[in-house]
């Protein structure tokens, strides 16, 4: 009978052991948790001002240098709806910022609020075009709660 027990207790020791070993230690685990943690901020544009647009770009760029230089990642959506719409026309004051931006840094995305686009459009009778990095959602202010709901941090610059 020892034999058997001795056996079964130096076995199911062994599978223990198998099993914790390559988990860590706690401060391990939660140092390759934080190491992996991507940081995730959403930008708001609700104003053509050309200074608030530079301002949310600048924000956009710091973040990512911030990030960057600690070994870390960041997703960053910046959000534009009424006269912030202004950022994301064709005819934008900071379109070849944009464009540099969008090319330098996939985690950047660039959102339009198609209700804003739409009622642009209508009001000036003709059809406003974005720029290629812009991605049209349905409501502008929707996605913000959205991305809210996802655990983004929420800037207005």
């Amino acid at each position: 009978m020892k034999t058997f027990w001795g056996t079964f207790c130096a076995v199911l020791a062994a599978a223990v052991l198998a099993i914790a070993l390559p988990l860590g230690t706690p401060q391990a685990q939660t140092s390759k948790a934080a190491a992996k943690k991507v940081h995730k901020v959403a930008i708001q544009v609700s104003e053509n001002d050309k200074n608030v647009m530079n301002r949310a770009l600048n924000n956009t760029r710091n973040l990512i240098e911030f990030y960057k230089g600690k070994g870390e990642e960041v997703t960053i959506e910046i959000v534009t709806f009424h006269d912030g719409l202004h950022l994301l026309r064709s005819e934008s004051p900071v379109k070849d910022r944009i464009a540099v931006m969008s090319l330098e840094n996939p985690n950047i995305t660039f959102v339009a609020c198609g209700n804003t686009q739409a009622n642009q459009s209508k009001a000036e009778g003709k059809q406003v075009t974005l720029v290629s990095e812009a991605k049209v959602m349905p409501s502008g202010i929707a996605r913000l709660i959205e991305l809210q709901e996802q655990g983004y941090s929420y800037i207005r610059p």
